[in-house]
């Protein structure tokens, strides 16, 4: 014979007084596991002996607790003879710590319940499914105490319409759904205010609950259904601000490439910009033409080394620089002078440097001015005649020296001739499909001088030599690519 240690209370049990009682109250039969069990009650005069009938001892019920209860007790469920929620092993398994992400208390949800009511008439039964989902219940009488529970656990957010100020809409909704920007949010009112609920769901809320309507399994859909609305509609906000500032982005990285000023000029003009980065307008390399008062056409392009979104404001800053400078006046050596102050200015870290190559042609288009910083030098065609590189004088990239000089360089272009000015990313690729080797500056005139023989020029020449030299790198390339096309009269 053993004695009852202690009455077992739990949100989903109860037992009778006859098993509930203290060590003094009384002897209880020892059942092997597994049988049912019998209360001994007490005959009249003190004497121990059997019932008349035998009492079983009660199987799990559920049962409805208040919302104090709730919040009180379903924080830490405790379950008889090792069942669900407990650490104990039963029958049905091992402990809940050791069934992994499957079992119980997987995918726990926790609702806070905001409602004044002292008596606790709103009453939530256990809400424990058959796949050990758990919704655990947290109660505040007021918006205040509200406040200090929804901590970042809180799935869902239950508010009562009748909270003072609420008695003629959703008041207290507004300051819910702005304390609870992140949880679902429930209203809760009674059936014969279904406008009510209406206007809350219009106001913001994922759903509603009537206090007269409640049961077990609709709270618990509800809340669940809450929750995956309000997770939803998270993602579908979220996409909609990235679209959003991707358009945004493209608006601003469209308006930042440049647009050539040479009106009055004979010159005809072609350029073709490809980014390395992923979904991106813009990249390091930049390029521009303008013509000055006197009828001189200047062009440059440039490459910043590397390819984010700082090289490619770095390049804006260096272009829109290069046109201030170039309308002052500012020529040669005492331009790129001054660019290089700018560069120093503006980069991030002193690792940062840019190539460039300068040309002004002469207002007759027979003769050109050429500056490289480091750059490859341009691609000169004239009728009839293959492609070649100007002849040029190199100095050090912009960033690189302090005090350097650039030497600049007079060229003949001669009658009908083509100016091509490119960065590096048109000639690092691969020289073949599985060749290791680069395509370089002699596979590059190469690929221009097909595209002559061809009969193109303008875009149509830009747009086949850069297919040619994708193909041939098997695939697009991984550097920023921009060339610019000049051609005489």
């Amino acid at each position: 014979m053993t004695r009852a240690s202690t009455a077992l209370r739990s949100p989903a049990y109860r037992l009778p007084a006859a098993v509930c009682r203290s060590p003094a109250a009384g002897p209880t039969a020892k059942v092997p596991d597994g049988q049912a069990s019998f209360v001994a009650s007490p005959r009249p005069g003190g004497r121990e002996g059997p019932a008349p009938m035998p009492v079983p001892a009660p199987a799990p019920l559920q049962r409805s607790a208040s919302a104090l209860e709730a919040a009180v007790e379903t924080e830490t469920e405790t379950v008889l003879d090792g069942g669900p929620g407990t650490g104990v092993p039963g029958p049905g398994g091992p402990p809940a710590a050791e069934r992994g992400a499957t079992g119980p208390g997987a995918g726990d949800l926790t609702l806070l319940v905001i409602e004044d009511d002292p008596a606790g008439t709103f009453s939530v039964p256990e809400l424990l499914d058959s796949s050990h989902t758990r919704v655990r219940v947290r109660r505040a009488r007021n918006l205040t105490e509200a406040e200090r529970l929804l901590t970042d656990d809180v799935h869902c957010v239950l508010v009562d319409l009748a909270l003072p100020g609420g008695a003629d809409g959703p008041g207290p909704l507004q300051q819910v759904l702005r304390l609870a920007a992140r949880q679902a949010v429930l209203a809760l009112t009674t059936s014969d205010k279904a406008e009510q609920a209406t206007e809350a769901v219009r106001a913001g809320a994922q759903d509603h609950l009537f206090r007269d309507e409640l049961d077990g399994r609709l709270v618990r859909r509800t809340v669940r259904y809450a929750v995956e609305r309000k997770r939803a509609d998270t993602a579908q906000r979220k996409l909609a601000e990235s679209r959003l500032r991707a358009e945004e982005n493209a608006r601003l990285e469209r308006g930042l490439l440049p647009t050539p000023l040479l009106q009055g000029s004979p010159l005809r003009f072609a350029a073709r910009y490809r980014p390395g980065r992923s979904r991106a307008l813009l990249g390091g390399d930049f390029y521009d033409t303008v013509r000055t008062p006197d009828g001189t056409v200047h062009a440059v392009i440039g490459d910043v080394c590397g390819h984010g979104p700082d090289e490619a404001a770095l390049g804006v800053e260096l272009r829109i620089a290069w046109r201030a400078l170039t309308f002052a006046g500012l020529c040669g050596d005492e331009l790129l002078a001054t660019l290089q102050r700018v560069l120093e200015h503006e980069r991030e870290s002193e690792e940062i440097f840019a190539t460039l190559c300068t040309v002004d042609i002469a207002p007759d288009g027979g003769s050109a001015e050429l500056c490289l910083a480091g750059h490859p030098a341009p691609v000169l065609t004239r009728e009839g005649g293959p492609a070649a590189l100007l002849p040029h004088e190199t100095g050090p990239a912009l960033g690189l020296l302090p005090c350097s000089r650039w030497p600049r360089h007079r060229v003949e272009l001669g009658g009908e001739w083509s100016l091509m000015l490119y960065t590096d990313g048109l000639i690092e690729g691969r020289s073949g499909p599985g060749e290791r080797q680069r395509l370089g500056d002699e596979g590059m005139l190469a690929v221009v001088d097909r595209q002559l023989s061809a009969g193109l020029g303008g875009e149509a020449l830009l747009d086949s030599a850069i297919a040619e030299v994708r193909g041939l790198n098997g695939g697009d390339l991984t550097d920023d690519l921009a060339v610019l096309l000049l051609s005489g009269p």
